[in-house]
């Protein structure tokens, strides 16, 4: 009799599956249509069922592994906004972040980078960060304050910080890490800090001591200690985002101001200032942050590969920063548009007795244990009376 050909018939069958879109019914009907079915034959269709069900045993033992290692055909897309300009060192450690990060997660992560503004200006971009509107920021420690996180403003207290390695003692330490827990009763993840560098004093005219600032409109972002440091020097404080201190500087809303050597030149506030001092008396950083609910709802491995990225990236920002104010600083004084002074040591002086009192003052709304915590920490306790 002849061998017979066709599908099989229903007690022929074979369970054939089909999974991660594999269709395993022509393997099958190739055997069987090249496999008689008689009885006498019977022992070699035994034998390539066993064969077809051990081949499909291994390969959905294999499926769950495979769609482990293939990457998330959608990544997970994070807008990190900020106020810097494209070519400041904050943008530049965003561009690093941002490297790391994609290389990190095997591009399961895509980082969009929005700076100088984009979106959101700096009054704006941490309400946009609760809203869910962007996963990411790096704004001034400053912007807690209003926030509601009052501790965060001893970082503005005038000449709190002698220099970047007492500054260090606090951002990489038990205190910097205990103020960014704070944001989570905020609904935000403190991440880092990242440095811009210790602030001057500009304007139209001298600044050489105290009495030269008195009565002038001082342009400052929103803080009650930068606001207390500026009445105690006689002046006028003006708050006003970042985005619009420009312009006021140039229309003669506002007649100095006071900020980093790097953001005075990104800025051309240069342009319009002509003369500046170099108090160096006042810290402007940032802090990395993140949406609560966004961060704590990331696969731990996807969070634990961006925490990686931005430990390896701060460094990196903080030297970006230093090296971006020493460049600034003689681009400036190279364009001959602003005069620079150095305060003598009776001068730097002045200034300091001038500032220091805001210390006490401000000690009930930051924090009087904090500000010693800071002291001790640092080894710095400067004379406030």
């Amino acid at each position: 009799m002849g061998a017979r050909r066709g599908p099989p018939t229903p007690d022929m069958r074979v369970w054939t599956p089909t999974f991660v879109g594999v269709s395993w019914w022509r393997s099958v009907s190739a055997i069987y249509n090249v496999i008689p079915a008689q009885a006498g034959i019977q022992m070699r269709f035994n034998r390539a069922r066993t064969v077809l069900l051990a081949f499909a045993s291994l390969a959905l033992a294999a499926a769950p592994l495979r769609a482990e290692q293939e990457p998330t055909a959608v990544p997970i897309v994070i807008k990190f906004s900020h106020v810097a300009a494209p070519q400041a060192h904050k943008s530049l450690a965003g561009e690093h972040f941002k490297k790391l990060a994609e290389e990190y997660t095997h591009g399961r992560v895509k980082i969009e980078l929005y700076p100088n503004s984009q979106l959101y200006k700096d009054k704006e971009e941490l309400e946009a960060l609760q809203l869910g509107a962007v996963q990411m920021l790096a704004p001034s420690v400053s912007k807690f304050g209003p926030l509601g996180i009052k501790a965060f403003e001893v970082f503005d207290l005038p000449y709190i910080f002698a220099g970047y390695d007492e500054l260090a003692k606090v951002t990489e330490g038990e205190v910097g890490r205990e103020l960014l827990n704070k944001l989570e009763s905020k609904g935000l993840i403190g991440l880092a800090y990242w440095n811009n560098g210790f602030k001057i004093l500009s304007a139209n005219s001298q600044l050489l001591g105290p009495d030269d600032v008195l009565g002038l409109k001082m342009r400052i972002q929103a803080s009650k200690v930068i606001e207390a440091q500026m009445w105690a020097l006689g002046a006028l404080p003006q708050v006003m985002a970042f985005s619009e201190a420009y312009q006021a500087l140039s229309s003669g809303v506002v007649d100095g101001t006071e900020n980093t050597p790097a953001n005075m030149y990104n800025q051309k506030m240069f342009e319009v200032q002509k003369h500046a001092t170099l108090t160096n008396h006042g810290y402007l950083g940032y802090a990395v942050i993140s949406n609560a609910k966004f961060w704590k709802g990331l696969p731990p491995d996807i969070r634990a590969a961006l925490e990686r990225a931005i430990a390896e990236t701060t460094p990196v920002a903080n030297k970006l920063a230093r090296d971006e104010n020493e460049a600034a600083m003689a681009e400036m004084k190279a364009s001959g548009r602003t005069v620079f002074h150095e305060p003598t040591p009776e001068e730097m002086a002045a200034w300091r007795a001038a500032m220091l009192p805001v210390h006490d003052e401000m000690a009930n709304r930051v924090g009087r244990d904090l500000i010693d915590r800071i002291y001790a920490a640092t080894g710095h306790k400067p004379a406030t009376q």
